[in-house]
């Protein structure tokens, strides 16, 4: 008898058991990772916001506004942009999708007339667009001082 034959005349039951788990840790161990990369990227987003309304609380007792309308969110960027000779509405409509990209140009002129009001190049708005935090971080501890004469 062959090999084939053999393996076709063998009637006994095979059952396979597909519901087998190969321990229960991966129950107990999803939640918790799941939890943990919430909370560390929860106190990420704390440091970055806490870093740049620390930043902008700077710029804004350089142009005499208060300090503390930097912690409020939307209206630290309502502010911003009024400082930037821009209405401040645009502040409530970058959360809007699509709408935000337009919101985002009015927010780029109004970095790029704030720099020329702290005494910068219009250059510097290059800087304003890619990375923000340095842009204001420059701003927020060099020594120039606001001025409020009419930027065009």
């Amino acid at each position: 008898m062959n090999l084939l034959s053999q393996l076709a005349n063998n009637t006994s039951p095979v059952v396979y058991d597909y519901a087998y788990r190969y321990g229960h840790t991966d129950t107990v161990i999803a939640p918790a990772v799941i939890a943990t990369i919430l909370f560390v990227g929860f106190i990420i987003f704390l440091v970055i916001y806490a870093l740049h309304a620390f930043l902008l609380s700077r710029i804004f007792k350089k142009a005499g506004v208060s300090q503390a309308i930097a912690w409020i969110p939307f209206y630290n960027t309502w502010k911003f942009l009024e400082l930037g000779d821009q209405q401040g509405f645009w502040s409530i409509l970058t959360v809007i999708p699509f709408v935000n990209y337009v919101a985002d140009v009015f927010v780029f002129i109004a970095m790029y007339k704030i720099g020329l009001k702290l005494g910068k190049d219009g250059v510097w708005v290059v800087l304003a667009i890619f990375l923000p935090t340095v842009w204001m971080a420059i701003l927020a501890f060099d020594n120039s001082k606001w001025h409020t004469k009419a930027v065009k």
